[in-house]
């Protein structure tokens, strides 16, 4: 507690109070002590005196002003009818302090914090349904234009998009545009879960090569695995608001329409290629026009990729395989070369070229640490091989302590699959050889080595 006056006292020195001072001391102190034992009613005066009176002294008077007048609501609406009046005017209130936080705190230590602002406001709106979709709307997209950067929160984000669709199933909003919009917030949403990628690499290496963890690393590193999971689920539910309308049903004719006003605009071309093959509709014709003419507008690591998929489809398969590495090659930022390796080693998968599949995806890893999917798809390329290594059944069996070893490790670098990598481990973990098959073969604690494009070999757990 003295260090926070302390530090009330210094930001009142800088900004110039006088004899106000110790009464808006006085009054932070003790709403900051209610606030914090959640005696919300006891903490509402002193903070509407501190908000009045020097609303620039501490952030808190919003980040904690917000929950209040949240929590106010809440218990208001449950009293029905009766409770209406009052919670009326905490959401009137909880608008109008929004705007007295972009005035007073645009900034935030150091960094600016506009978007963020400006979005939980819009967030407020569509939680306690405080305006027309339209309204809400164009508030996010205020927010959105206005400080992209520190609109990054995902269920504002997410609802951003999602108000959106309302208004395009209203009829107000063309195809076109939901696409439109579409692919500019999920790429956003990758810029932000890229990032938090890009911080959990650093720990992870440093945990890889054998030196300990911070307590700030280690709370950083839970921080930044709840944040990515929760912009990963977010995303996921983004695409599949857009899946009934994104078919190449919808996508072929409507690129097709667009194409001639967009066939020098790399930023569409690209966008129309990615959506056509991640719907897997890169069959058709149009596709090849994109690629084409996205690569010989702008040769890029997408363009490039674009290009080894179309000879795969060709069976050109060393033409494919060096558009592929120069798609790699082409890329700059890691955690996009790991993403396109991925897909390589993905494609090699689903031809059975097991070998090529596990290089790829350990190349990904060495891009990004934290792709728990290249794990992933590295414990599957195992066990459906078991059937095909080792000499023995109980040898073929062992094959799936492998399997699961490369699952434990996706659960342990990204927290975004982890429940998913734990349960495939433990379904490998049941079809490796029991306690009595070890007891029965009696070879606890050999090596088992597996001559097939493995080329690994596993120890038999000991009694």
């Amino acid at each position: 507690m003295k260090k926070f006056l302390i530090l009330i006292a210094f930001l009142f020195s800088i900004a110039g109070y006088s004899q106000s001072a110790d009464d808006c001391l006085s009054n932070l102190s003790i709403f900051a002590e209610y606030y914090k034992v959640k005696n919300y009613d006891s903490a509402y005066e002193p903070w509407i005196q501190v908000r009045n009176t020097c609303p620039k002294i501490n952030v808190a008077i919003y980040t904690y002003g917000k929950r209040m007048l949240e929590t106010f609501i809440k218990e208001s609406l449950k009293k029905g009818d009766e409770g209406q009046a009052d919670a009326k005017k905490y959401q009137e209130d909880l608008l109008k302090l929004y705007d007295e936080w972009l005035i007073n705190f645009p900034e935030y230590r150091g960094r600016k914090i506009v978007g963020e602002i400006i979005s939980n406001k819009a967030q407020a709106m569509v939680d306690f349904k405080l305006a027309s979709n339209q309204e809400i709307y164009n508030v996010f997209n205020t927010a959105y234009k206005q400080d992209r950067e520190s609109f990054d929160d995902p269920k504002p984000l997410y609802n951003y998009f999602k108000v959106y669709f309302q208004l395009y199933k209203e009829g107000s909003v063309t195809m076109e545009d939901i696409f439109e919009k579409y692919e500019e917030i999920s790429e956003r949403f990758e810029e932000v879960i890229d990032g938090y990628s890009k911080q959990l690499d650093k720990i992870i290496k440093k945990e890889e090569s054998g030196e300990a963890l911070s307590s700030r690393e280690k709370s950083n590193k839970r921080a930044f695995g709840i944040n990515s999971t929760a912009s990963s689920t977010y995303l996921k539910n983004l695409n599949a608001i857009i899946a009934k309308e994104s078919t190449c049903e919808n996508l072929i004719p409507l690129y097709r329409k667009n194409l001639e006003e967009n066939k020098t605009n790399p930023v569409w071309l690209n966008r129309a290629a990615s959506r056509m093959d991640s719907k897997e509709c890169s069959d058709d014709p149009l596709f090849v026009e994109l690629v084409e003419l996205l690569h010989n507008l702008n040769p890029s690591a997408n363009s490039a990729y674009y290009l080894g998929l179309l000879n795969d489809k060709k069976g050109n398969n060393q033409e494919a395989l060096n558009f592929y590495n120069e798609s790699i090659e082409l890329e700059t930022d890691n955690i996009k070369k790991a993403r396109i390796s991925y897909k390589i080693a993905t494609k090699f998968k689903n031809t059975k070229q097991f070998s090529k599949s596990r290089s790829y995806a350990k190349a990904a890893l060495e891009y990004q640490p934290s792709m728990g999917r290249a794990y992933l798809l590295i414990s599957n390329l195992y066990a459906s091989s078991a059937n095909n290594c080792g000499t023995t059944q109980f040898e073929k069996r062992a094959v799936y302590w492998l399997a699961a070893k490369e699952a434990r490790k996706a659960a342990s670098v990204d927290p975004t699959i982890r429940r998913t990598a734990v349960k495939t481990a433990e379904s490998y973990e049941g079809r490796a050889p029991t306690k009595t098959d070890i007891f029965t073969e009696g070879n606890a604690g050999t090596v088992i080595s597996f001559k097939c494009w493995i080329g690994s070999s596993v120890t038999v757990p000991s009694l």
